[in-house]
């Protein structure tokens, strides 16, 4: 299974609908931020489309967080501006254990990462719109679950 995870999109989707051309996944996780953007996000996608609500999702009715099952994995999804990400990832790990998850993507920050400890796998697909880590370029995840049920992600950049 092959899924896309995107954030921070901030209505500027051609890169978005670039990648979905180019990975066909079979799931796409969009962490917030799709400022009024999701129908066009989900109707280019063929395939489900999971979209959070992010801090600059003025007046929309996304779910503030998800939690989704992916093969073995519980996934919880969450902008994580409520999880002082820009902190750091400690708080949203220590929520992501405490409600029995695998995984947990977020956004928010605009910087990509993929954080394993031993009870927990945080993962940040950073902003394809307004990257903020140091080369400054457009990043998406791509997670791979493969036929042992064991899982991969691989920080992509445009």
């Amino acid at each position: 299974m092959k899924v896309l995870i995107v954030s921070d999109t901030h209505k500027k989707n051609d890169i978005y609908l670039n990648i979905v051309k180019l990975h066909h996944p079979d799931m796409v996780i969009h962490c917030g931020d799709a400022e009024g953007a999701e129908y066009l996000l989900t109707r280019a996608a063929d395939c489900p489309v999971h979209i959070v609500l992010g801090n600059n999702d003025f007046f929309s009715e996304l779910p503030r967080e998800l939690e989704l099952q992916i093969g073995r994995y519980k996934v919880w999804v969450t902008h994580g501006h409520n999880y002082y990400v820009s902190m750091g990832d400690e708080n949203i790990k220590r929520e992501a254990i405490a409600r029995g998850a695998d995984i947990v993507c977020f956004g928010h920050t605009h910087r990509p990462m993929v954080d394993r400890d031993k009870d927990i796998i945080a993962v940040n697909p950073g902003s394809l719109s307004y990257p903020r880590q140091e080369n400054r370029r457009p990043s998406y995840i791509i997670m791979e679950i493969d036929r042992k049920e064991q899982v991969h992600f691989t920080i992509a950049y445009v």
